[in-house]
């Protein structure tokens, strides 16, 4: 008997098929019926669930990165990286600082929920799916000692994809919200249509975030200080709190380029 699963509960519903059905159960095999998929639908999905931006990046631009952290790396046939945003609130950067991390962690946790939800939907169309966390990654020995790293570079994901482009303060800083966007992304095994990417030079004649940051971790053009910056990533009354954000808030274009 063939047995129908409902494509959004991935519950089973019965022997005859309905506008929902997605897996057909037939013995022990499984058969995956996938719907047509479009990026327009999967931004749609992305947009209801509550991201503010939604673009996509081809899976096969990620050619520099570095190995182990390409996207099918992490989802073996991986097509496409669709890269979620949510921005702080702008008061953010007036916020002491155990109050921004509150606010940081807070969109860290909206924005991985937005990805879970998206993968979902797209796995209901009969797609392979993985949801990268904003703040999920793993450990990695370096320079003496185990160093976090995300399973994919949020940021660079976000460039590839025409949300905005990585600064001189190494934050993704876009002409819309500025760099203020917190990131997740969902890979899929999905051919989309990628978005193209856009260039931009927020950084000419300009040093600020250079010159305000009290640890050094800006001083070399070529890579970021990640060890100097960490150093302002404390745990006080056994609470995770971000002690700097100089580099965010300083920058002329944290809030996007205003018209």
């Amino acid at each position: 008997m063939t047995v129908y699963i409902d494509r959004n509960t991935l519950e089973p519903i019965g022997s005859q098929p309905s506008s929902s059905a997605e897996f057909l159960l037939g013995g022990t095999d499984i058969d995956i019926v996938r719907s047509e998929l479009s990026s327009e639908t999967v931004k749609g999905y992305g947009l209801s669930a509550g991201a503010s931006v939604v673009r996509i990046a081809a899976s096969s631009d990620f050619g520099s990165a570095q190995d182990g952290f390409k996207p099918a790396d992490v989802l073996p046939g991986c097509l496409s990286v669709i890269v979620l945003g949510v921005p702080f609130p702008e008061e953010a950067l007036i916020a002491d600082t155990p109050e921004y991390t509150e606010l940081r962690n807070a969109i860290l946790t909206k924005v991985t929920d937005i990805a879970k939800e998206v993968a979902k939907r797209i796995k209901a169309d009969g797609y392979k799916t993985h949801a990268i966390s904003g703040a999920g990654g793993k450990w990695v020995e370096g320079n003496g000692r185990k160093e976090h790293f995300g399973l994919i570079s949020l940021k660079h994901a976000a460039e590839l994809s025409g949300i905005g482009v990585v600064t001189r303060n190494y934050l993704l800083t876009s002409p819309e919200y500025g760099n203020l966007l917190w990131l997740s992304a969902v890979l899929t095994d999905a051919e989309l249509v990628p978005d193209e990417r856009r260039e931009y030079d927020f950084c000419a004649g300009c040093n600020k975030c250079v010159e305000a940051c009290p640890s050094g971790a800006l001083d070399d053009t070529v890579s970021f200080g990640k060890r100097e910056c960490s150093r302002f990533f404390v745990i006080e009354n056994k609470k995770f709190e971000i002690k700097c954000f100089l580099c965010r808030k300083v920058c002329p274009h944290r809030f996007g380029i205003k018209n």
